[in-house]
């Protein structure tokens, strides 16, 4: 099982959200714990100015970027949809 903690950054951006939005980021959150590679994250390492950094999806909108401090311990950045990648 994968530990997560948050950054701010990712803080603020969560509560903006819409609660329909804020749960099912909840769920994603969830199912990354328990399989970090599970096929409907579509978890992927990111490239250019993200380098060293990953996402996953939360819908085809919105994603979830992140930082793996260790094998099992991540640090989520930031939620927002592709924007959050410029």
């Amino acid at each position: 099982m994968i530990k997560i903690s948050y950054k701010p950054n990712f803080v603020r951006s969560y509560k903006k959200l819409p609660s329909s939005l804020q749960q099912e980021v909840k769920e994603k959150i969830g199912l990354f714990t328990e399989n970090p590679s599970h096929i409907f994250l579509k978890t992927h390492k990111l490239k250019g100015k993200l380098k060293g950094l990953y996402s996953f999806s939360v819908n085809y909108q919105y994603r979830i970027v992140f930082l793996y401090k260790s094998e099992k311990e991540v640090s989520l950045l930031a939620v927002g949809d592709h924007d959050i990648y410029k």
